[in-house]
């Protein structure tokens, strides 16, 4: 009884010194051995039975009387209610619509009211009453933020004109009238982090306090017949109360709708500010439960188990809030990107008028990317509206194409290599630096953005890749538009070089050596016109390209054709005297000399080079020497070398074109249309055949020396292949 009397005097010390409005007595420690009629100066003390225990509520008004009353026993506690309920529910609802109590994020406070509506039986509908005064005041503050009217009143700090003179606000078109929409926004946007932040804070302590006698878990009697937490309804109740105060705000005033849809990613970057710090407070908000609130309902809080994320950490199949959040702003999303795509397109469509003939200037080729850029820096304050600026950058690409396609010159003087370059060359010419320029610069500006999302440079890349690659990755092996322009001029020089190379069979290689042992001249006639017309090539046409890594490409690529072309030629080449030899060993060493101006270095030929450089020894090499090589087969095709044994052969013993009847022009174009190792081969083993059935039939007594070599060197070959 004393220990009674002790916890009394405490309670009204703490009272008195903290001048409190409401105390709830949790604990059962005032039971029937203690003098009910006890009350403290100013008090009145009303009690609720539950289970036998006697809990007690000590009400104090500063102003003026609370009901007087005192329940007795559990048959009395609708009377309690009916006459407690209403001046405590005011009191404490007030409370939550001031923040008063939220607003310290201190559970013991949140809890210790939530645990007296709970006590009174009206903790639902209390909840449901405050998260519905939120959502009220939110509603309003919306519409005040979007209000025309107030957007549109003119300053009080401005002077009035003199008569007839009065000021009519234009607000689509003044900077007034920006600054305080966007000043309301802000405001709007921080007015819903706030209120979120309430929710958000009640929820949890609602999630983690149970009531000390039934440890029924508060949040279980606010979702017991299967509604959804708090937070979900009003997050729900929020997004969509903006996504139709948006619609109905924008469809009666023209302004508004101007202003988010010229500056949707302001709107936007607002809104994704509101979600990190929506975010950003889930995250805390279990720290601060951690080091606030006293120790009793901190170790209360402590026993909970850890409750799951709410809306704002995570998402589900069903629902994803920060879309919900962002449906609002769909129609300004799609009218900004139409926006931009015209912007982008608009200089294009410029710069490229009906009948033109000349592609862009390097200022318009400018005015373009600066555009672009433009575009790219104003939508980096979001991801999936820089993947959506990307993709109508591609569209620009690809539109900066079809214009500059329209300006190519297919026609016969395009491939001519006989003169100076046409018209229609240098058109071309300018065509291909034009859109060189275009891809290098916006390379240079994706490289610039920051924090540019993968996707987005994927898309842009993508699009130039079009522009510049020699075939383009989709359905089917489609030109570039820089390949298409130069391709005409590429097939024209390598059809001359194949012509040049091809008459080195018009010049006899039969001779013996000369009494020197040296060649009589330097190289062959064919090698001085392919070495002079290759370097007139790269000077009078070539050299006018900007783009010296994507013509080196393609010219690199025709180098190696000519290498090709050139081991071919050389080795069909029959008789083949010992003069011969060294002279065409002379021609393989100029071959290198011929195809350095198509290339960097003539080494990055690769197996090309290799090639040109392991086959002029074998020139010199018995039959037995050249089958054992180490280069057969690595380094130089089995067909290759067996063609070139043919030259060491009788008469009697056919090359496959002459089996075959063929020129050495179709033969070459043959190789061409079969690249297959198999192909080739099965072509020279009948070329063998036939030579052994001639043998036959003329009852010949033995094969010639270099027959057996083939025969052996061909076997291996095809055992390669299985």
């Amino acid at each position: 009884m004393h220990a009674v009397w002790v916890k009394q005097e405490e309670l009204e010390a703490i009272v008195q010194q903290e001048s409190c409005d409401v105390v709830a007595v949790m604990e059962t420690w005032w039971d029937d051995s203690h003098d009910w009629s006890a009350d403290m100066d100013g008090c009145k003390l009303f009690r609720r039975d539950r289970q036998d225990q006697q809990h007690a509520l000590k009400v104090k008004e500063k102003k003026k009387e609370v009901i007087i009353g005192v329940c007795q026993n559990a048959g009395n506690l609708n009377d309690f209610r009916e006459k407690v309920a209403p001046p405590m529910n005011s009191h404490l609802y007030e409370g939550f619509k001031m923040h008063s109590w939220l607003i310290t994020e201190n559970p013991t406070q949140v809890g210790t009211a939530l645990q007296v509506f709970h006590n009174l039986g009206t903790l639902k509908d209390t909840i449901a009453n405050v998260v519905d005064g939120y959502c009220t005041v939110l509603e309003e503050n919306i519409k005040n933020a979007l209000d025309i009217k107030v957007l549109t009143q003119p300053s009080q700090t401005v002077t009035r004109g003199g008569p007839g003179r009065a000021a009519m606000p234009t607000p689509g078109n003044t900077a007034a009238f920006r600054a305080a929409l966007w000043t309301n926004m802000e405001k709007l946007m921080d007015q819903i982090c706030a209120a979120c932040g309430q929710v958000q804070h009640l929820q949890k302590v609602l999630t983690k306090k149970r009531d000390p006698v039934s440890h029924v878990c508060f949040i279980e009697e606010i979702v017991k017949d299967g509604e959804s937490d708090i937070l979900y309804k009003f997050w729900t109740a929020v997004t969509q109360t903006l996504s139709s105060q948006f619609q109905s705000a924008t469809d009666s005033s023209m302004f508004l709708k101007q202003a988010f849809e010229g500056e949707y990613p302001k709107l936007l970057r607002l809104y994704n500010d509101l979600w990190k710090r929506l975010q950003q407070y889930s995250q805390n908000i279990q720290r601060n439960f951690s080091t606030s609130g006293t120790t009793d309902l901190f170790a209360e809080l402590q026993q909970m188990e850890e409750d799951a994320q709410d809306i704002f950490m995570q998402k589900n199949e069903d629902y994803d809030p920060e879309k919900a959040l962002k449906d609002s702003l769909q129609q300004y999303e799609a009218a900004y990107l139409s926006k931009s795509l015209s912007r982008l397109f608009d200089p294009i469509n410029l710069v490229f008028p009906p009948g033109g003939r000349n592609p862009p200037s390097s200022d318009e080729l400018d005015s373009i990317i600066k555009t672009i850029a433009s575009e790219l820096n104003v939508a980096a304050v979001d991801p999936d509206l820089s993947l959506a600026v990307a993709k109508n950058v591609a569209k620009t690409i690809q539109l900066y194409g079809v214009k500059s396609e329209q300006l190519l010159s297919t026609q016969g003087d395009a491939s001519q290599v006989i003169g100076p370059l046409t018209e229609g060359q240098r058109r071309n010419v300018a065509v291909v630096n034009s859109l060189y320029k275009l891809h290098q610069s916006v390379l240079k500006v994706i490289t610039n953005q920051s924090s540019f999302p993968a996707a987005a440079e994927q898309t842009v890349t993508t699009a130039l890749k079009v522009i510049e690659c020699p075939y383009a990755a989709g359905i089917g092996a489609v030109h570039d538009l820089m390949g298409s322009a130069v391709q005409p001029l590429l097939n024209s020089v390598g059809d001359s070089v194949e012509a040049i190379i091809i008459t080195m069979h018009q010049e006899d290689f039969s001779g013996s050596l000369s009494g020197s042992g040296k060649p009589d001249v330097p190289c062959s006639l064919y090698m001085k016109e392919l070495q002079g017309f290759i370097a007139r090539v790269m000077s009078d046409y070539f050299r006018h390209f900007e783009c010296f890594d994507f013509v080196f490409d393609n010219t690199e690529a025709m180098a190696q054709r000519a290498i090709e072309l050139f081991i071919r030629h050389a080795s069909l080449i029959r008789p083949l005297g010992e003069g011969g030899k060294m002279r065409l060993a002379a021609d393989f060493a100029q071959m290198e000399l011929a195809v350095a101006p198509l290339c960097r270095r003539v080494s990055d030929l690769g197996k090309s080079y290799r090639q040109l450089r392991s086959f002029r020894p074998l020139l010199f090499q018995t039959s037995e020497h050249i089958a054992s090589s180490p280069a057969l087969g690595e380094v130089i095709p089995f067909s290759i070398i067996l063609q070139f044994l043919f030259t060491r052969a009788p008469p009697e013993l056919k090359s496959p074109f002459q089996r075959a009847e063929w020129s050495i022009a179709r033969y070459s174009q043959w190789l061409d249309d079969h690249p297959s190792e198999k192909d080739r081969l099965a072509l020279i083993r009948g070329a063998l055949e036939a030579y052994v059935q001639s043998v036959r039939t003329r009852e010949g007594k033995e094969f010639a020396p270099v027959y057996p070599i083939m025969v052996q060197l061909l076997q291996k070959a095809m055992s390669t292949l299985q």
